[in-house]
Formats: C-alpha cells, structure tokens, sequence
C-alpha cells in the first residue's frame, strides 16, 4: 500500500491563511506518489478558523480537525498534534504561510534518502532585521551551552519518521523544547534551508512573552550551565567583596585620618550585588518552574472535539470525498 504522510498544521484565529494553506497543500501532494492526511489542530480560535476548516472538511476526508477546550499555549498544542499522527512520517508545518507548503517535497525527498528528521531552517529571513538578529544571537547562544548538539536558525517546520514520533510518543513532558527534543533523540537530522517570506494576512501571534518563553525552556531544557555560571559567580564575586572589604581596611588603618569611604561606593556596591542576585535568583526560578510545571503531569491539551476521525477517535483515512448525489446512485 502506498505510504501515508501525516501533516500537521497547529492554528490559533488564521481564517485568513487557513483555505490557501489546505489548497497549496493538497497542489504540493498531488505531485507526491503518496496519500496524506491534513490535521489541523486549532488552539480554540475566536474567529471563523474551526467553521472554515470544518467546511474543508465535509468535502474532504483527508482534512481532520482537533478543536482544544482552550488556548493551551504555543508549545503543548503542537506536540499534542503531532503524537495524533498516524502515517509514515509526519510533517509538521506553520498555518501563516511562511513555512511554505512547497518545502513539503524537499522533506520527502531527505527522508526518502534515509534521513529520520528533516528540519527546515532560516538563514536568510524578510522579518525585521532586528528580530532576525536577536533570534540568530539566541540560537547561538542556546547552541553553545546546550548539553546536545541543537539546530541553529530551526523555524520548527519538518518532517518526523514514524519511528521518532513513537519515541516522542513515550516522553513523559508536558511542556517540552520540541526543537531541542527532536535532536535529543539523537538520530541523524537533515536540514531544508530557505529565505522566510513576509506574512501576507492576518498578524502574527507571537509576542515579547511567547518568545521569551520559548527560549528560556530552550536553556532551562537543555542546559545545565546557567546554574553552574550562578554557583561560579557567586564564589568568585564572594572572593572579590572579601578581597575589597580587606583593602579598605587597611587603607583606613593606615591612613585613618585621611581615607574617606564614603557612603557612594557602599550603594553602588549594594545595588550591584543586589542586581547580581535577583538575576540568579530569576535564572533559579526558571528551572524551579520547570520541575514544577513536570511535577504536576497534566496533560499536553484537552480536547473539546474531533472531526473526520472514527467513534473511537482514531484517524479514517480515505481520500477525497464523492459528490453525495454519486454515492446515492
């Protein structure tokens, strides 16, 4: 039988993106000698996304359709979709349009040549040179100091083989780096790059907390280093106030009528070490909540409904829809 490609497309409020994406989507697979199977997994939208992807979904067997009970964030509803895959290998790909459907083909090709993990990659980008920089700088840095070898400039877009999605099926996360994840497994991963267009409708949902929280679980995920800089520069600043503390005590011994400390040196000491802590205490806390959000097990996502998947929830695979007046003769 030929081979199923599961593709997977996360959606928070895209009505504007959604229809172009299935259309471009189903041109892409046309092309392919494979049959496929579109889940759309929306994050409870508030605009007509479910309605319009609900309507695709009448004609065309192919489009299935998770419906959170609500927004469970940008990290847990993705992964939740994915693990719902059941096809050979699972593309998971953007609803804005700046992941194009077209790097679907290169996917298949690297897997094709044995690869188990295709990620798609950025080094060129037409979002604002800024964001682009300050991006480039954090994958960089999370590079450097993760424990395993992390893809620089990864958009999250690309293919997973069916035996990586069974192994991520059985990780025990409820808040997981995907990104880093998927290098964590270990095998061998094969990158699609590609200049990132613009986004053409509606407003990206990404904002200054959604990006920080992303890359502070890429470094709390990944890397042991932050706290081991705390412990380090702790001991070393300890040597430092000690070694000043000494020096002016014996300035004002032996120069005790002329040496002045000052009350200046004393604040901006105080507010340095104080600075100095809260930014080791806010690193500390970072990890502390990432065993708590572990801790607690919850689930990835909760389902508020399915569509074109069977009573029991599993996937009906089939293939475009026949015109109901065909099926009555």
């Amino acid at each position: 039988m030929t081979k199923l490609i599961s593709i997977v497309t996360p959606c928070y409020n895209e009505e504007e993106n959604v229809e172009e994406l299935a259309a471009q989507i189903a041109a892409t697979m046309a092309k392919l000698p494979y049959r496929y199977e579109h889940i759309f997994i929306d994050n409870h939208s508030t605009d007509r996304t479910v309605e319009l992807i609900k309507k695709m979904a009448s004609t065309d067997r192919r489009i299935k359709l998770i419906v959170n009970a609500r927004n469970f964030g940008h990290i847990r509803s993705p992964f939740y979709g994915i693990l719902q895959a059941t096809g050979d290998a699972c593309v998971l790909i953007a609803s804005d349009l700046q992941d194009p459907p077209e790097l679907i083909a290169e996917f298949i090709k690297k897997w094709e040549a044995g690869y188990k993990t295709v990620l798609a990659t950025k080094p060129e980008s037409e979002e604002s040179p800024l964001m682009f920089i300050v991006r480039r700088t954090y994958y960089k840095l999370v590079a450097r100091i993760s424990d395993v070898p992390l893809v620089k400039n990864a958009t999250g877009a690309g293919l997973f083989d069916k035996a990586v999605v069974d192994i991520l099926r059985k990780v025990d996360d409820p808040y997981p780096y995907f990104r880093g994840l998927v290098c964590e497994i270990g095998f061998p991963i094969a990158t699609v790059p590609f200049k990132q267009p613009k986004r053409k409708r509606g407003i990206t949902k990404n904002n200054f907390y959604t990006l920080y929280d992303i890359a502070m679980l890429g470094i709390t995920n990944h890397s042991k280093v932050p706290l081991r800089l705390m412990a380090l520069g702790g001991f070393a600043m300890s040597i430092l106030s000690m070694a000043l503390a000494f020096i002016a005590l014996a300035a004002k011994l032996l120069f005790w009528n002329r040496y002045q400390l000052g009350i200046a040196p004393i604040m901006i000491g105080m507010f340095f070490f104080a600075s100095l802590q809260m930014l080791f205490m806010g690193l500390l806390g970072e990890y502390v909540g990432a065993i708590y959000t572990r801790v607690r097990r919850l689930p990835l996502v909760v389902e508020l409904e399915r569509v074109n998947f069977d009573e029991n929830g599993q996937n009906v695979i089939g293939s475009q829809q026949e015109p109901e007046e065909a099926r009555k003769a």
